[in-house]
């Protein structure tokens, strides 16, 4: 079994419901605590799993907004784990999920450089690397119904833009989602064999402008006049 996540591009607003409910969520359980510095003073910060990058591609009238949440990509080939001289990073056989031994960590950085995706993040309170751990805590619940063993961020997506499933299994909605979008690693290049997935924008209809009205000299001097008159 392969566990991750795909994430949809075409239809992801940036809303940030999936950062705020991988904070509310992971303030307790597996990771404990999630730290928040100074969260009502001067320059508030702390530590996320999920964060979201925005990006403007393509020029006007044909740009588009590309919304890009970022977490750890629980890699087949993880450096984070290679790296670490405690054992505290692992990759777990069972699942693939990547996590951090909270008892074992040492923050000693090592791991956060080897990540190229910025994904994990050391909390500065206790001392110690933390990072996604797919709400591993949540998703083996048997307390839970079914439906609600997910992670956090799937859950609350109100866009609908986030999945969760075995990528192991060719049947699961991930694998038939990724199948059928042409799903996408990031940074494949680096031999790093991420297990979460991005399905690309989908292409639009460029919008016309050709029947744009241009304003001529005439209706440019009466709205030069209204405007002075408003005044």
């Amino acid at each position: 079994m392969r566990l991750g996540l795909v994430i949809d591009l075409d239809t992801c607003v940036g809303c940030h419901a999936c950062a705020t409910a991988c904070k509310q969520w992971n303030t307790s359980g597996t990771t404990g605590p999630l730290a928040d510095y100074r969260p009502y003073g001067e320059n508030p910060s702390g530590v996320w799993f999920n964060r979201i990058r925005h990006y403007e591609v393509g020029d006007y009238p044909n740009n588009k907004t590309i919304n890009f949440p970022m977490s750890c990509m629980h890699c087949d080939d993880a450096d984070c784990v290679t790296v670490c001289p405690t054992g505290a990073s692992y990759k777990r056989k069972e699942d693939g999920v990547v996590l951090v031994d909270q008892t074992k960590c040492m923050g000693c950085n090592y791991c956060s450089w080897a990540c190229p995706y910025g994904a994990r993040e050391l909390d500065r309170e206790s001392g110690t690397m933390k990072k996604c751990t797919l709400c591993i805590d949540r998703i083996y619940d048997e307390t839970l119904d079914p439906v609600d063993r997910q992670p956090a961020c799937v859950i609350t997506c109100p866009a609908h833009a986030r999945y969760f499933g075995d990528f192991d299994n060719p049947d699961s909605e991930v694998s038939k989602l990724v199948r059928d979008r042409a799903g996408m690693k990031l940074m494949p290049e680096l031999g790093y064999n991420p297990t979460n997935t991005y399905l690309p924008p989908r292409l639009t209809r460029p919008v016309p402008t050709d029947d744009v009205r241009r304003k001529d000299l005439v209706s440019s001097v009466k709205e030069w006049v209204n405007r002075a008159v408003a005044r």
